[in-house]
């Protein structure tokens, strides 16, 4: 496990910035504000899409140097995404949006190191609920 100054950082990649904003809202507000969990939706001009740049942006913020998760939304989100890909600092989770959100911040939250982190937004995969 990473210390908890030094804590595993989330980016959430949507085609939609309010979003992206939104689900780190809801991730933040279930696992503390301590947890490093940053936005990149929407393209550069405001519409709907993805943007390298963001996605670069979002990276420098939450990276403390112990790795990185990306949870992108669907399409090109996931191409974006992998732009970025650098194994065992850079991993992109195949998972549900929100739940995988969620799941990643938590674990971030607690000192999971990268693979723990990654494992628990994977895990969102099967939850159910009823």
């Amino acid at each position: 496990m990473t210390t908890p100054e030094r804590l595993v950082g989330i980016v959430l990649i949507s085609h939609s910035d309010a979003l992206a904003r939104e689900a780190v809202a809801l991730a933040v507000g279930i696992a503390g504000a301590h947890v490093r969990v940053a936005a990149a939706g929407g393209t550069d001009d405001g519409g709907l899409g993805t943007s390298p740049d963001k996605v670069a942006s979002a990276i420098e913020v939450v990276d403390q140097g112990v790795g990185v998760v990306l949870i992108p939304d669907i399409g090109s989100s996931v191409l974006t995404a992998r732009l970025f890909e650098e194994p065992g600092s850079v991993v992109i989770a195949d998972v549900p949006f929100v739940e995988g959100a969620i799941a990643a911040a938590v674990a971030a939250g607690i000192g999971a190191d990268l693979q723990g982190v990654l494992d628990a937004a994977e895990d969102a995969r099967t939850y159910r609920k009823l």
